[in-house]
């Protein structure tokens, strides 16, 4: 991989990782709901699930993709329907998370698992895999592009729950809090819906 091509890598996955998506309103809400320290399994979920979805699909998941388009259809509405699903519990939530309520931040595991019904996430890895993967070392460049996700995005994302926790004092207030959920909520089933039907 080229220096220049390894330049635009970076650039594209800061760009893709910093901005609005599902995982980082959730990481936005998770940390304004439970704090920074019980919403680190949910980034490395992200971070680490991401990076081997990238491997994944740059190794032949991206191509069975184009031979049988009808996966993706169905991911797609699957995508959609676990998304209302969250949007639904988001919107709902009560309180801030101290640890006593029966409300609980998202899991290692399933951050991992949402990779696979995100579409922003779809998107990322498809482009990433179809840009910036060269057929000369083929192996290599997928291993660069997914490394290169896994190592940039995990502090772009952990900016999201960063805000999030800056945000604690001001929503201690139950009315307030219950506003920002809502608002959440409909974002997340807003920055899903474009992908799901484009």
């Amino acid at each position: 991989m080229s220096f220049e091509t390894f330049l635009a890598l970076g650039l594209y996955s800061i760009v893709a990782s910093v901005t609005p998506g599902p995982n980082n309103l959730m990481l936005l809400a998770s940390g304004v709901n439970f704090g920074i320290r019980r919403t680190v399994p949910h980034m490395l979920g992200i971070a680490i699930g991401f990076t081997a979805m990238v491997a994944i699909v740059g190794f032949g998941l991206g191509a069975v993709l184009d031979i049988v388009p009808g996966v993706m259809t169905g991911l797609r509405y699957l995508a959609l329907a676990y998304t209302v699903w969250l949007a639904w519990k988001l919107g709902t939530s009560g309180s801030l998370g101290t640890g006593q309520s029966g409300a609980r931040p998202m899991s290692f595991v399933s951050a991992c698992l949402f990779q696979w019904v995100n579409p922003k996430a779809w998107v990322m890895a498809l482009t990433a895999t179809a840009l910036y993967t060269t057929s000369q070392n083929y192996f290599i460049s997928v291993i660069c592009v997914a490394a290169v996700f896994g190592l940039i995005g995990m502090p772009f994302i952990a900016i999201w729950a960063g805000f999030g926790v800056a945000l604690r004092g001001f929503l201690a207030v139950p009315a307030r809090l219950r506003i920002f959920n809502g608002v959440m909520a409909l974002l997340l089933l807003a920055s899903t819906v474009p992908f799901v039907f484009e």
